[in-house]
């Protein structure tokens, strides 16, 4: 393993640490938090769920650990695979804060239905498979980084897609000044998609330090999730490049926590998990629909479009879980191809960036948590309604 490799795994590490930032003084207590879930809403998951709730689809979410006994998850996570082998372990809050708040968002399916207490996810269920390939933040091992095998990515995406999962939700990602492609990682995204299995990952959260392009969302065939606030305004936070695809909820996220608590949250990281959950619902309606397929049907219908169809801060859009799963019942499926380098992307693609953004030191930019998080800047997401009910949900959400 090359040097570069093993400080790779510290990097993405890091990002991920940053990707969703926990805001104890805003802790909200378990009764009524479903009401808080403005997500929800924005999604259309009443609609959604009137077809499926995500019955039969599996989705890994390859991260840090998952508390697979949290009362929002219990019953709905898979026995998964640790790809990283050392630093805190399971019952260990170090060891599942972001995993388990990324399951929350794509599986909760809370603990009082009729209280409401918990966090509901977008596809409650959905069975998740926990894959382990980076350290938590608060890991008293990320300073052993260095020894983190750097091909743990290549190897959960692999493993997640030989296990038949039918997502692959990677909330995590390498957006430093020196973050490049990696053979291996982009090679076990093709694997995986050609196995059947849909690939989301977090567009980046560099957007107010340069934009820089962001590992594994830059991939061929990755649906890559930009990150939005409750108004559908892009995130000040959320890199804006040329392979975003579809944005989601980003700002003000709810999520579950190992201690039981729930945290507001805020990143792509959130993001690409709420695209996870759409994606689940669709595979649950439409199961033959292959990866590419479904990456169209979310490009398609997805709403408040850019002008022109589609920009690099919000990709095509607000994902539409209900609209996709409508517009599927008129395909076919078919044996298309993942998209590949060139026509597929929107810009040269990563084989033609500049040399700055080409690597020298992969160990510097551990520093400063270059992830951080991702804003969106003002498209409404609930167009067409008056302004009156707009101003009502405000001060209902004003109010968490």
């Amino acid at each position: 393993m090359s040097g570069r490799g093993l400080c790779r795994a510290g990097v993405l590490s890091c990002l991920l640490a940053a990707a969703v930032a926990l805001v104890p003084p805003s802790t909200a207590y378990a009764d009524g938090i479903r009401a808080k879930q403005w997500a929800l809403e924005a999604l259309h998951t009443e609609e959604a769920w009137g077809t499926t709730k995500g019955k039969g689809v599996t989705v890994a979410v390859l991260d840090t650990g998952v508390e697979s006994d949290h009362p929002d998850l219990d019953g709905n996570v898979l026995t998964g695979k640790d790809m990283v082998g050392f630093g805190a372990g399971p019952g260990d809050r170090a060891w599942a804060r972001h995993g388990t708040a990324m399951a929350g968002i794509i599986a909760g399916h809370g603990h009082g239905y009729a209280d409401g207490d918990g966090v509901m996810g977008i596809a409650p269920e959905a069975k998740i498979l926990p894959v382990r390939v980076i350290l938590e933040d608060g890991d008293p091992s990320r300073t052993k980084a260095r020894n983190t095998r750097g091909n743990a990515l290549a190897e959960g995406i692999r493993w997640a897609a030989d296990q038949g999962a039918d997502v692959i939700n990677l909330s995590l990602g390498d957006d430093s000044a020196s973050a490049h492609p990696e053979p291996a990682e982009d090679e076990a995204v093709q694997y995986a998609l050609k196995k059947g299995s849909v690939v989301v990952a977090s567009a980046g959260n560099g957007g107010e330090k340069g934009d820089h392009i962001s590992y594994p969302a830059a991939y061929p065939g990755v649906i890559a999730a930009t990150a939005v606030d409750r108004y559908g305004t892009r995130a000040s936070f959320s890199t804006r490049r040329w392979y975003a695809t579809v944005s989601a909820p980003g700002v003000d996220v709810v999520i579950a926590d190992p201690d039981h608590k729930y945290y507001e949250g805020w990143g792509t990281s959130a993001a690409a998990a709420f695209v996870s959950g759409a994606v689940a619902l669709v595979k649950a309606a439409h199961p033959d629909l292959t990866p590419a397929q479904i990456k169209k049907l979310l490009e398609d219908t997805a709403r408040n479009s850019p002008t022109g169809g589609r920009d690099d801060s919000r990709g095509f859009g607000f994902i539409d879980p209900a609209a996709a799963i409508k517009a599927a019942a008129g395909l076919a499926p078919e044996d298309l191809r993942s998209a590949a380098y060139g026509e597929k992307y929107f810009g040269p693609g990563p084989d033609q960036e500049k040399a700055d953004d080409a690597a020298s030191g992969w160990a510097g930019p551990l520093a400063g948590g270059t992830g951080g998080v991702l804003l969106v800047a003002a498209v409404v997401l609930w167009r067409g309604r008056r302004t009156r009910d707009r101003e009502d949900r405000q001060q209902q959400y004003d109010a968490f």
